[in-house]
């Protein structure tokens, strides 16, 4: 699929507003949670969400569980509900590591002792609690990617860190939206206004990924399997490294707030994309969506 300059040029446009939402959607003064925070919004609670800011989704690979990422911190998805787990933190960024091990970063709630903003923290029991790993103070990651050998993040520059504690500016021709690595950490993708990038050295370099289409959000289900999604929120496909892409027939409710995609233990690729309608949910390579039960 290609775009040309004007509609290369709307979507730029959409790519930002929707960038601008997630700024604006950081947190009350300063960032801060209000205490109140634990109620669900009115469009929360329209859209089946346990927040009506939604940052980043993600499968906890040690049992499977779901958890979102919110403006009211962090939330589990346990029979069929949602539970809160852990702190009040504006989760602005945040990425599953491991089993039970996620990072993140944000703004604390109203009481919570932690830096502002938290810069990147690290959880070890599945959000539990959070110790700062470095640049509390300084940072507050939008989008958050890590693999075995290192974590990269965007706080209005691009950085890597290999022991999240040091960190290097990297150079890319864009602003990104969201960036994600392969589980072995071989390619990262960055999504911007100008078109998807791929770097294959841990973001020291970059170059324009293949035939993709103009992507809002990104995420790898396993080291050859990259899943995007379009501002009009088009699911594409890559089944190899992101070299070529091909765009699934069905469309989410709308534009998209968080993504994430795995495999199952039985090889079914499970793509989530979060929209203003809930938690769309496909098993056939995003032929088809489904929205997931609110209870």
């Amino acid at each position: 699929m290609t775009l040309g300059r004007p509609r290369r040029r709307l979507v730029g446009l959409v790519v930002a507003a929707v960038a601008a939402a997630a700024l604006a959607g950081c947190g009350a003064q300063d960032g801060a949670v209000p205490a109140a925070a634990g109620a669900p919004s009115s469009a929360a609670a329209r859209s089946a969400l346990p927040s009506g800011h939604v940052h980043g989704i993600g499968r906890d690979p040690a049992d499977g569980t779901l958890y979102l990422a919110t403006h009211e911190g962090l939330f589990r998805r346990a029979s069929s509900a949602w539970q809160r787990v852990g702190p009040v933190i504006d989760l602005m960024g945040f990425a599953v590591a491991g089993p039970g091990r996620f990072l993140a970063s944000g703004h604390p709630g109203i009481g919570v002792d932690l830096p502002q903003p938290v810069g990147l923290i690290e959880s070890r029991d599945g959000g539990q609690s959070w110790t700062v790993r470095s640049r509390g103070g300084a940072s507050d990651f939008h989008t958050l990617t890590s693999w075995a050998k290192g974590v990269i993040g965007f706080d209005g520059r691009l950085r890597s860190t290999s022991d999240g504690a040091s960190w290097r500016e990297l150079s890319l021709d864009a602003e990104p939206r969201s960036v994600a690595s392969s589980p072995d950490g071989a390619a990262v993708l960055a999504t911007t206004a100008e078109g998807l990038r791929l770097s294959t050295d841990h973001g020291a370099s970059w170059r324009t990924a293949g035939s993709s289409p103009l992507l809002l959000l990104v995420a790898w289900a396993d080291a050859r399997t990259a899943v995007g999604v379009t501002p009009e929120g088009q699911v594409a496909l890559s089944t190899d490294a992101a070299k070529s892409w091909t765009s699934g027939a069905a469309t989410v409710a709308d534009a998209p707030h968080a993504l994430t995609a795995t495999r199952r233990p039985d090889g079914t690729l499970e793509i989530l994309v979060v929209s203003s309608a809930g938690i769309e949910q496909s098993l056939d390579s995003g032929a088809s969506f489904t929205l997931l039960p609110a209870s």
